[in-house]
């Protein structure tokens, strides 16, 4: 029974911080930043929360897998869809999973790297979100929750925010979409 309070607290605390490290790698690629404060507070924080996100996932996979309920193997943590229960859904945590592996990974190598291919696999962040969202929304057992709902929505409204507010940003957009006279 422990397990499966921990594999939901931790599950539900990873989407949070995805999503708040989501909205601030868009508000530093975007160079936004809190009034009168550097540049790097948001880059800092974007990374500081990143690893925290990454701890808590880490831990949610391996309660998962050590539940004897939750029906979790370590194949179905590496191959995406080889879950037998619900294999659509933790078969896109298993995405998700795997693209932030790949964002770390790259992270770490990121001197080794020309900035285009970083930037490449960085952008699969874009992908890995909504996969941990749908995960999240397929396998929770709080998922039809008021609660659950309302964390949802609320990560969905403030990573879409942020992401419309960087397209529509004039300068935020290339150069063939931006408006005439715009840079």
């Amino acid at each position: 029974m422990t397990d499966w309070y921990l594999i939901r607290a931790t599950g539900l605390v990873s989407l949070v911080l995805f999503t708040v490290v989501t909205v601030l790698g868009i508000a530093t690629a975007s160079r936004w930043r809190p009034r009168r404060a550097p540049s790097f507070v948001t880059l800092g924080l974007h990374r500081s929360l990143s690893l925290l996100a990454v701890v808590f996932i880490a831990i949610h996979v391996v309660t998962a897998v050590l539940d004897p309920y939750a029906g979790v193997t370590v194949l179905s943590v590496l191959v995406p869809f080889a879950a037998h229960w619900r294999p659509l859904f933790v078969g896109l945590g298993t995405v998700s999973l795997d693209l932030v592996a790949a964002l770390i990974v790259t992270s770490l190598v990121r001197r080794h790297l020309s900035r285009h291919v970083w930037r490449a696999v960085h952008l699969l962040a874009y992908v890995s979100w909504p996969a941990a969202i749908a995960h999240s929304l397929g396998t929770g057992t709080d998922a039809s929750s008021p609660w659950s709902q309302a964390a949802t929505l609320v990560c969905i409204a403030a990573v879409g925010t942020t992401l419309t507010a960087r397209l529509l940003r004039r300068d935020g957009l290339p150069k063939h979409l931006a408006p005439q006279g715009a840079s």
